[in-house]
C-alpha cells in the first residue's frame, strides 16, 4: 500500500475530480459557481486543459449540457452549487431522463460536519432527485471519488442512458487523497450489455412475412444507438413503411419513399392512419408514449400482433401488451435481424399508404397579408436543406418544427420531448453549437418559452457562438391557447403574453443583432441577411395568434379521429 502512495500524488478531491473529467473525454463543462462547489472552480484556475462554460442560470447550464450531448452523442456535465443552485437544476435533471439523455450532473453541498442541521444552502439534492436520476452519488470520502466518477460515466451512457448526480460535500472536495486513476469498473446487478435473445427477432422476423400491412414506428431510442443505418437496411429489406415518434426524427431519412411522417398527437395523416389499419406494429426505441398512442384502447385495432423492440424491459408491456418483446440494444437487435430479413408482402398495402402521402400532406392556408408560421419553418428548410441542427423550444412552434422541416441525419433535432420544457431550446442550441462547431445550429422559440431562458443570450454574445435564434412571436401562449379554443369551449384563461420585451432590442442588449419580420417579403430577407451574418442573430417573425397545428387528435380519441383544421 505504502509503494502505491509513494507512486501516486497527493492532491485534493476538487483536483482529483478536474482530472477524473479529463480522463473521461470530457471536452466542456457548464456550470455556474457558489459558495459549496468554490474549492472545485478554485481547481480550474490551475487547470488552462479544462473548458467551463459559465452559464447565467443553472437551469440554462444543464440545457445546454443536454444539447451538447443529444447533439454529440457523448456524456453531457454540468456543474451546480449546493441548495438553490442544485435545486434550479431538478427541472433539467427530468427532462434528460424523461428523454434518456446520458448526464453527469455535478453538486457541491455543504460540508458533512453541518449536514442535517440546516445549514445555509442546504438541500438533500439525491433525495429529491432519486425519482430522475439514473442513479446518485453522495461522495463521503474523497478516496472514492475517481471510482464513483468513472462508474457515473459508464452508468450515464450505458443501457438506456441518463442522468447520473454526483453530489459533493465541501469538506470532501478540501479533503487530500494520493491520486490513482480508476480501475476496471464491477457494478453487481448492473448488465448493461446482456446477452441477445435472438428467439423472439426470429419470431418478428416471421411474422413479416405473414403480414400484409405491417408498420414500423421508430422511437428516440433509434437515434441513441446509432442504429439509423441499420434501420435503413432492415427496411430496404423488408419494405415496411415507418413512422417516427417526436423524438426518432431524422433516425430515418425524411426523402425516403417509405417514410411516412410524424405519428401522434399532431401527426402526418398517412403516419396515424397507417397504425390505424396496420396488422403488424414494430416500435423500435418507442415506448408508447401517449402522444403516440393517444386512446389507448383505441390504438391499433387491426393489428394481430405488436412487437417491441427496447433495451430498457421495464418498457416492454408498460403502455401497450407486446405479443412480441426484444429486449436489447437496438443496432444489435437490428444487426441480427439484417441477417435474416426478408420483404414483406407489402404490396398493396404501400400503394394504399403512398395515397395518403399524397392526399393527405401536411398543409395550411397560406397567406399574401400575414407571416404564416409553418411558412417561415419551411423557408429554413429550404435555405439549409434539411443540414441543420434543429433545437426548439416547446408549444406550437415546435409542432410546425417536427411537421415543416425535413430532417435527413440522427442527431438533427434536439427537442424536449416526455417533459415538455419550456425554456430548453436556446441553451440546447447552445450546447449543441458548442458540440458541433462546424454545423449549423437554427434554435427555434416561441416568445414564451424564449423568456424563460433568455439570459443565456449572454454566452452566446460573449463567446460567438453562432447560433440563429429564431422568436416565432405570436404574442400568446398558443398551445394553451389552442386547447382552450378545442377542448374549454373557448373559455381563454392567462394565455396573453402582451408586456413581452421587444426581442430584437432585447438581442442588441446583449450585442447580438436582431431582425424582425411580419410579412413574407422581409422573412426572406432578414432570413437571408441571419445566415449571412458571422456569429449568433436573434429574428423575431410576428406571426398571427389564430393560427393553430393541425391535424390534431384531441384527448380521449383514437389516433384515426384526426382534426384536419382548416383544409379539412
Amino acid at each position: 500500500m505504502e509503494t502505491k502512495r509513494d507512486e501516486a500524488e497527493l492532491i485534493t478531491g476538487s483536483e482529483c475530480l478536474l482530472r477524473c473529467l479529463l480522463l473521461e473525454g470530457v471536452e466542456h463543462v457548464f456550470g455556474y459557481p457558489g459558495g459549496n462547489a468554490l474549492y472545485i472552480y478554485d481547481a480550474m484556475v490551475d487547470n488552462p486543459e479544462f473548458k467551463h462554460i459559465l452559464a447565467r442560470h443553472e437551469q440554462g447550464a444543464i440545457h445546454a449540457a443536454d444539447g451538447y450531448a443529444r447533439s454529440t452523442g457523448k456524456v453531457g456535465v454540468c456543474i451546480a452549487t449546493s441548495g438553490p443552485g442544485a435545486t434550479n437544476l431538478i427541472t433539467g435533471i427530468a427532462t434528460a431522463y424523461m428523454d434518456s439523455t446520458p448526464l453527469v450532473i455535478i453538486t457541491g453541498n455543504v460540508s458533512t460536519t453541518v449536514m442535517g442541521t440546516d445549514a445555509f444552502q442546504e438541500a438533500d439534492i439525491v433525495s429529491m432527485t432519486l425519482s430522475i436520476t439514473k442513479h446518485s452519488y453522495s461522495v463521503r470520502h474523497v478516496q472514492d471519488l475517481p471510482r464513483i466518477v468513472h462508474e457515473a460515466f459508464h452508468i450515464a451512457n450505458t443501457g438506456r442512458k441518463g442522468p447520473v448526480l454526483i453530489d459533493i460535500p465541501k469538506d470532501v472536495s478540501n479533503h487530500k487523497l494520493y491520486y490513482q486513476p480508476a480501475g476496471a469498473i464491477h457494478l453487481r446487478g448492473y448488465d448493461s450489455d446482456p446477452n441477445l435473445d435472438t428467439d423472439p427477432i426470429d419470431t418478428l422476423i416471421q411474422a413479416i412475412t405473414e403480414s400484409e400491412r405491417p408498420v414500423i414506428i421508430a422511437g428516440g431510442g433509434v437515434v441513441y444507438s446509432g442504429a439509423s443505418n441499420e434501420l435503413l437496411e432492415f427496411v430496404n429489406k423488408t419494405n415496411i413503411p415507418v413512422a417516427t415518434s417526436l423524438l426518432g426524427l431524422g433516425g430515418f431519412p425524411s426523402a425516403h419513399d417509405l417514410w411516412l411522417g410524424m405519428a401522434g398527437h399532431h401527426g402526418a395523416y398517412a403516419a396515424n392512419m397507417a397504425i390505424q389499419h396496420a396488422d403488424l406494429i414494430i416500435s423500435m426505441g418507442s415506448r408508447f408514449d401517449d402522444r403516440v398512442t393517444m386512446r389507448v384502447d383505441g390504438f391499433a385495432p387491426h393489428a394481430k400482433r405488436i412487437a417491441h423492440i427496447d433495451i430498457d424491459p421495464a418498457e416492454i408491456g408498460k403502455n401497450i401488451k407486446a405479443d412480441i418483446a426484444c429486449i436489447g440494444d437496438i443496432k444489435a437487435v437490428l444487426d441480427y435481424a439484417n441477417t435474416k430479413a426478408a420483404a414483406s408482402p407489402s404490396a398493396r398495402w404501400i400503394q394504399e399508404i403512398q395515397e395518403y402521402k399524397r392526399n393527405f400532406p401536411f398543409r395550411y392556408k397560406d397567406s399574401d397579408t400575414e407571416l404564416k408560421p409553418q411558412f417561415v419553418i419551411e423557408m429554413i428548410h429550404e435555405t439549409t436543406q434539411g443540414e441543420a441542427i434543429i433545437t426548439t423550444d416547446v408549444g406550437q412552434h415546435q409542432m410546425w418544427a417536427a411537421q415543416f422541416y425535413k430532417f435527413n441525419h440522427p442527431r438533427s433535432l434536439i427537442t424536449s420531448g416526455g417533459l415538455g420544457t419550456m425554456g430548453f431550446g436556446l441553451p440546447a442550441a447552445i450546447g449543441a453549437q458548442i458540440g458541433n462547431p462546424n454545423r449549423l445550429v437554427v434554435s427555434v422559440n416561441g416568445d414564451g418559452g424564449m423568456q424563460m431562458c433568455a439570459q443565456e443570450m449572454a454566452i452566446c454574445s460573449i463567446h460567438r457562438i453562432p447560433v440563429k435564434i429564431v422568436v416565432i412571436n405570436n404574442q400568446v401562449l398558443g398551445m394553451v391557447k389552442q386547447q382552450q379554443e378545442l377542448s374549454y369551449a373557448k373559455r381563454y384563461s392567462q394565455i396573453d403574453l402582451a408586456g413581452s420585451p421587444d426581442f430584437v432590442k432585447l438581442a442588441e442588449a446583449y450585442g447580438i443583432k436582431g431582425l424582425r419580420a411580419s410579412n413574407k417579403a422581409d422573412a426572406i430577407r432578414v432570413w437571408q441577411e441571419a445566415l449571412n451574418t458571422p456569429g449568433p442573430v436573434l429574428v423575431e417573425f410576428v406571426v398571427p395568434k389564430e393560427e393553430n397545428v393541425y391535424p390534431m387528435v384531441l384527448t380521449g380519441t383514437a389516433l384515426h379521429e384526426m382534426i384536419l383544421g382548416d383544409i379539412e
